[in-house]
């Protein structure tokens, strides 16, 4: 005779953290262990998780696109400045 398997019952989780505090703490336990950290608000892949966390001098690249001849505006030239003097790779793609 097969037994019937119930499922799990969730318990009510109570807790005075919200998510974005909870997110902050590991944001900044990531950061303090050496990592990149980017906090995902919109992509392209429906259910991505919400952080991204890349190590120093990984193997990863990010890519700014242009237009021919466009440039990257004063806050996106920083973000490249940063993750480059983190040791990730960056480009600007102009289709080129």
């Amino acid at each position: 005779m097969k037994s019937k398997i119930e499922p799990a019952k969730s318990k009510a989780v109570s807790s005075s953290k919200t998510e974005q505090q909870i997110q902050s703490k590991k944001i900044k336990q990531l950061e303090d262990q050496g990592y990149y950290v980017i906090k995902l608000m919109k992509t392209n892949k429906n259910g991505i998780p919400d952080l991204i966390a890349l190590p120093p001098n990984t193997d990863s690249f990010f890519v700014e696109v242009k237009r021919p001849g466009g440039k990257p505006r004063p806050l996106q030239q920083y973000r490249i400045d940063e993750l480059k003097s983190k040791g990730i790779r960056t480009e600007i793609y102009t289709g080129e």
